[in-house]
């Protein structure tokens, strides 16, 4: 696997490239004309210490804030993931996957070391054609396996650091494999929502035991549970998660916690 790190992303897309990608997906016309109109004449002034620069023009990059932005980039990069895609790849089921891609966050994935090289050079090609960079000094790879290998790979004449450890979406995967680490840093987030939701919440008289329990639906479960769909149950992995729930709900319902 490797993990792209791309340099400032939002602020390197090309706008006169995107004009051009949209239309390749079939944006034109007066829709088109919107989405450029928001750009015409763009300009910026940098802020210090509460006195502003003079604005300057801005003819590179996506708006700040802006809603448009994420869907502009999504499409941006499905061309170059597309533009790239080779034969590489990790077979799941039916399908073949050899990228992941949120927003900037871009996985890079294949069976072999050099199919995975052969996949970052096509990537870095097409980045490079539309104006993006991977930084080589974010990006780095890491080796699934029970047994330690080497993954030597470059981006230019450039070494990418190879990792035992990596959070991807806020998901900690090892080289190993194992889940432990994550359920243990899971279990540690929802202890630290517990804590801070103790005494505004959980043990506050004036609030309904329906409020904590939505307080508890909505802030705990989420925060405990994240990335669960790519988690392997075991009896061990249940009973830890069950742990932590019913050491909130207890406090909930006002029952020590020594009582079985």
């Amino acid at each position: 696997m490797c993990f792209v790190d791309l340099e400032k992303a939002y602020d390197r897309v090309p706008r006169e490239k995107l004009w051009e990608v949209l239309r390749e997906y079939g944006v034109r016309g007066s829709l088109l004309g919107a989405i450029q109109s928001l750009y015409a004449q763009s300009e910026s002034c940098v802020r210090v210490l509460g006195s502003k620069s003079k604005a300057f023009p801005v003819g590179v990059g996506l708006r700040q804030g802006c809603a448009l932005s994420p869907i502009l980039f999504v499409v941006f990069m499905d061309r170059i993931s597309r533009r790239s895609r080779g034969e590489e790849g990790l077979q799941f089921g039916g399908l073949r996957i050899s990228s992941l891609l949120f927003a900037d966050d871009v996985v890079l994935m294949a069976s072999s070391v050099c199919d995975l090289q052969l996949s970052l050079e096509r990537f870095a090609v097409e980045c490079e054609a539309v104006g993006m960079r991977i930084s080589t000094s974010k990006s780095e790879a890491m080796v699934l396996s029970r047994k330690p290998m080497d993954c030597l790979l470059q981006v230019g004449n450039v070494s990418l650091p190879q990792v035992k450890e990596f959070k991807y979406l806020g998901v900690l995967f090892t080289s190993e494999g194992k889940m432990e680490c994550e359920f243990g840093r899971r279990i540690g987030a929802a202890g630290a929502v517990l804590h801070s939701l103790y005494r505004t919440v959980v043990t506050k008289r004036e609030l309904s035991r329906k409020a904590k329990l939505s307080i508890y639906r909505s802030i705990f479960v989420p925060t405990l549970t994240y990335g669960h769909e790519g988690w392997v149950m075991t009896e061990r992995t249940r009973s830890r998660v069950q742990a932590a729930e019913m050491g909130f709900l207890r406090r909930v319902a006002g029952v020590p916690l020594g009582i079985g």
